[in-house]
C-alpha cells in the first residue's frame, strides 16, 4: 500500500522559480561532486537479484540520475521534477534502457507532496530539499516508501549566510526592490545537521549525518553571478522577467548583485575561490 502522508504534510510551494537546464550545466562538475560524495556512503540495497528500485527526487537534468546507473547497472531508476524543461532535457539525454539491464524513466512529480506509490530500495535526493518548506515533516512517508533496509539519502546546500545568499536577500529587501521581491528568498530553508541527525534517529533509521565545506575555485568573469544565475537566483529572474519592462527589471537587479558578488568574491591568480558548505544525511530503514 502506498505511505499516507503525515497530516502537517506542507503544502506546494508557490512561485515556482523557472529552470534553464543548460545554465545549471555550466557547472555541472562542481555539482555532481557532492552526490557521488554521498553515494560513496550508501550502501548497495538490499534488492533481490541485484536491481534494486530507485527513486531520484528532484532529478533536474538528468545528468546526476543517470550516476546512479552506473553504480547499479540492473537498477529500475525513475527521475522526479517539477520542471518540464529539466525534464525533457533529463529524458532526451539519458531515458531508456541501461546497458546493464536497468532502466532509467523521468516523471513529473512535486517533492512538497510526493509520495511513494510503489516500494523503493532507495531514494535519493541531491540538491533539491531546500526549495521545499517543512520538508523533514516528509521524511515519515519517504522511509515508509522503502523497502526493509533500503535507505534514503539526501544533500542540501548548508551556505544560506554566506555572502552570495546574504546579499541577494539583502537586495531583495530593498527599498528599491522590496515591493517585487520582499519574502521571495527564505534565509534559513534547512535545519542544521544535528536536527537531520535527530529527526531520522527518532524514526528509527541508522543514520549518517555530515557536513563539507568545498573550496570550488570557478573561472571566467563574474564566475560566482554565473553560478547563482543556475539556483539561488533563479526565483528573482523568474518574478522580474514576468515584468513587461524588456527586461529591464531583471538586468538591473542583475547589474547591483555584480558589483556586490565581486567584492565579496574577488578574483585570484588561480580563479575565484567560492566556498559552498553542503549537508549530508544517509539513513537506512532498519532490516
Amino acid at each position: 500500500m502506498p505511505a499516507q502522508p503525515p497530516p502537517d504534510r506542507p503544502a506546494p510551494a508557490s512561485g515556482t522559480p523557472a529552470w534553464d537546464p543548460a545554465q545549471y550545466l555550466r557547472h555541472a562538475g562542481h555539482r555532481a561532486r557532492p552526490f557521488l560524495d554521498l553515494l560513496a556512503r550508501v550502501q548497495d540495497p538490499p534488492a533481490a537479484g541485484g536491481a534494486p528500485r530507485v527513486a531520484d527526487l528532484g532529478c533536474g537534468p538528468g545528468n546526476v540520475t543517470a550516476l546512479l546507473a552506473e553504480r547499479w547497472p540492473a537498477a529500475r531508476i525513475t527521475g522526479l521534477d517539477t520542471s518540464r524543461a529539466m525534464l525533457d532535457r533529463a529524458r532526451t539525454e539519458h531515458e531508456g534502457p541501461t546497458p546493464g539491464g536497468g532502466s532509467l524513466d523521468f516523471r513529473e512529480a512535486d517533492a512538497a507532496t510526493w509520495v511513494p506509490d510503489e516500494r523503493y530500495d532507495l531514494i535519493v535526493s541531491n540538491a533539491t530539499l531546500q526549495w521545499v518548506p517543512g520538508h523533514a515533516a516528509s521524511f515519515p512517508a519517504w522511509l515508509d516508501g522503502l523497502t526493509p533496509g533500503g535507505t534514503f539519502a539526501f544533500q542540501v546546500p548548508g551556505n544560506f549566510d554566506a555572502p552570495s545568499h546574504t546579499i541577494l536577500r539583502e537586495i531583495a529587501a530593498s527599498p528599491r526592490w522590496r515591493s517585487r521581491l520582499g519574502g521571495l528568498l527564505r534565509s534559513a530553508p534547512v535545519l542544521e545537521p544535528a536536527d537531520y541527525l535527530t529527526t531520522l534517529l527518532g524514526l528509527g533509521c541508522d543514520a549518517d549525518v555530515w557536513e563539507t565545506t568545498y573550496l570550488q575555485v570557478l573561472q571566467g568573469e563574474d564566475p560566482v553571478l554565473d553560478w547563482v544565475k543556475g539556483t539561488a537566483l533563479r526565483p528573482v529572474l523568474t518574478e522580474l522577467g514576468a515584468e513587461d519592462d524588456g527586461g529591464a527589471a531583471a538586468a538591473a537587479f542583475i547589474a547591483e548583485y555584480r558589483d556586490a558578488l565581486r567584492k565579496a568574491y574577488p578574483p585570484t591568480p588561480h580563479g575565484t575561490v567560492f566556498p559552498f558548505r553542503r549537508l549530508f544525511a544517509v539513513a537506512r530503514r532498519p532490516a
